[in-house]
């Protein structure tokens, strides 16, 4: 099976329900008055302190996956109400990862896409709400997109460099006019299919040299299992990076589901 019949099977798995398409709305850090400020709850300063502790771009920037094993994990359809719940997490174990998110969320919760960037982590264009790309012409496809960087860029004063396709879903339009390197995946952890936290870890642990994980922090089942991912990958040495430094910082402009070697094998 192809990458693009995949992503295409993907979206017929997932249907028009729930699933990996389903983007959240409300605001994820706190609560957003008319002006769209955010008011900080207490978890929000407890969790943004968390992750202040263990130190901004704590992340070892010299690491060379061309040497060490090092894997990329990453987190679509937010920002969301657990996203700050992740950030603790990751932070813990200094790991950086790479969050693709929806636009109109960004723009509803520009706080929590910035604390994210803050941290250290790579922030992805995934859409601006979450529609199957390829149903779009090539104009509506680069309005879509850009509008979404556009949003990300005001949230944390950098544009995206990465984007996924909602549903992994993409065709030679998708493929020739996205101004931005699409990403998919080697490892689906399948956790917008089942909300089951020991699921999550062992298809986590599956992950080779390389890899990029797909996960959805939009799930508790989803956030209950990442510390131990991390745990687990750590203890067989693994490196947790962005998926633009898993790429030595220049991602290929070809499609690809992880590693340098499966971009040059598309």
């Amino acid at each position: 099976m192809t990458l693009a019949s995949a992503g295409l099977a993907a979206v017929a798995a997932c249907g028009t329900g729930t699933g990996a398409g389903d983007a959240v709305g409300g605001d994820a850090g706190g609560r957003t008055g008319s002006a769209g400020t955010e008011t900080p709850t207490i978890q929000t300063v407890l969790l943004a302190a968390a992750v202040r502790a263990a130190g901004e771009h704590t992340a070892d920037t010299s690491v060379d996956c061309r040497k060490v094993k090092c894997v990329a994990l990453t987190f679509d359809d937010g920002p969301g109400e657990y996203t700050d719940e992740v950030l603790s997490h990751l932070a813990a174990y200094r790991a950086r990862a790479t969050f693709f998110v929806v636009g109109q969320n960004v723009a509803a919760n520009p706080g929590v896409v910035r604390r994210t960037a803050k941290a250290g982590h790579e922030i992805g264009n995934h859409s601006w709400s979450h529609r199957n790309l390829t149903t779009l012409s090539a104009a509506g496809l680069r309005a879509d997109l850009n509008r979404t960087s556009q949003a990300i860029k005001a949230a944390t004063g950098t544009a995206p460099k990465v984007m996924r396709p909602p549903y992994g879903a993409f065709n030679d339009t998708v493929r020739r006019n996205s101004p931005l390197p699409v990403v998919l995946w080697s490892v689906d952890t399948e956790d917008w299919r089942y909300r089951d936290s020991a699921r999550v870890v062992r298809k986590a642990k599956s992950v080779g040299p390389g890899g990029v994980i797909l996960f959805h922090d939009i799930h508790p089942t989803t956030v209950k299992a990442i510390p131990q991912v991390l745990e687990a990958l750590s203890a067989r040495g693994y490196r947790f990076v962005t998926v633009s430094q898993l790429f030595g910082g220049k991602p290929p402009k070809v499609v690809y589901s992880g590693g340098p070697a499966a971009a040059a094998a598309l």
